[in-house]
């Protein structure tokens, strides 16, 4: 697929600085088959385009809460397929909801107790002054 030179698009680094990721990861998420295969310029050069820039962006912000790498294939091939798999999408993404409402729950216990901890050693060394 060549990319016309009119269409604004990113080499692999630019891309990757964008969206956060290392070019090795990003190369890393095309070999894993999350990203559909990238468009190339005259030269045979990755160029990434605002769409493709959109899809790293939502792999990102998946990743950062914890999404399996297996569902995020499964999420990629799924959109692949078209209007015909929306429901088996977002049951995927309830059911990765669920799990991140679940962490968020246990992140906010441990919060807690760092706050106690945190307390009680601010009272400690106001005793001690």
């Amino acid at each position: 697929m060549d990319i016309s030179t009119q269409e604004t698009s990113l080499s692999v680094g630019e891309a990757a600085a964008q969206v956060g990721l290392t070019t090795y990861t990003l190369r890393w998420y095309e070999q894993e088959g999350l990203v559909a295969p990238v468009g190339r310029d005259s030269a045979g050069r990755r160029r990434y385009t605002e769409g493709d820039v959109s899809w790293l962006f939502l792999l990102t912000r998946l990743r950062r809460t914890g999404m399996p790498v297996r569902d995020m294939r499964r999420y990629a091939e799924l959109a692949r397929l078209g209007d015909r798999t929306l429901g088996a999408r977002r049951a995927l993404f309830e059911a990765h909801r669920a799990r991140v409402l679940n962490r968020m729950a246990e992140l906010q216990e441990d919060l807690k107790m760092l706050d106690h901890k945190i307390d009680v050693y601010r009272r400690a060394e106001e005793e001690l002054a």
